[in-house]
């Protein structure tokens, strides 16, 4: 029988490997296994907002800002479309606001929220809707899409992120829509992981 270790990846420190509690040594994503610990969180504006026609600048649709110690790793964010014209195109934008940035009076907004594992989520960062926040760049993430009809709720644009934006402690992100028409309204939202810093951190 054999003891194994391994070099963590950003530390290059030896750790021992896991097994399952049959001794199982059992590779999978990383994120079901954040999931199971009970990091998974969600969030969304209840009430539609108008899309901008330019690029965003200090007007958020929504923001959400890490007032905790853990990093939040971004695994999705979504726009659904409320009211439209016919075939009408928005895309979702990002902006991530560096660590100390949080704007002064962000507020933890009451909007839908909850957990991805049935426990209750807790209160580890704030979602503001409509802030003014700092341009600090904002890029279109994810496909544009089209509504269906004028009147009857539309489409879903979906930005799969899947931790390639990760928001440490004081740190933010902030969501808008663009489109061509200001009568595109949307509900924003965003799906994270809480994680610890002893288990994954920011370098």
């Amino acid at each position: 029988m054999a003891i194994l270790k391994a070099k963590t990846e950003i530390d290059g420190l030896d750790q021992y490997i896991k097994t399952s509690t049959n001794g199982e040594l059992v590779t999978m994503d990383i994120t079901r296994v954040w999931t199971a610990k009970g990091y998974g969180r969600q969030a969304m504006s209840t009430a539609a907002v108008a899309s901008v026609i330019v690029r965003p600048t200090t007007t958020a649709i929504a923001s959400l800002y890490n007032t905790g110690a853990n990093n939040l790793v971004i695994e999705r964010v979504f726009a659904h479309n409320l009211v439209s014209i016919a075939n009408g195109q928005f895309g979702i934008w990002l902006c991530v606001h560096p660590k100390g940035t949080i704007v002064a009076g962000a507020t933890d907004d009451i909007v839908a929220r909850a957990s991805t594992s049935g426990n209750v989520a807790s209160g580890d960062a704030y979602w503001d809707i409509e802030d003014t926040v700092l341009d600090a760049g904002w890029f279109p993430w994810g496909p544009s899409n089209n509504s269906i009809t004028a009147t009857v709720p539309g489409s879903l644009a979906d930005a799969d992120i899947r931790g390639r934006i990760i928001i440490p402690p004081t740190a933010g992100l902030s969501i808008s829509c663009v489109s061509q028409t200001a009568v595109v309204t949307v509900c924003v939202g965003a799906y994270w992981y809480s994680v610890p810093t002893s288990e994954f951190k920011v370098v």
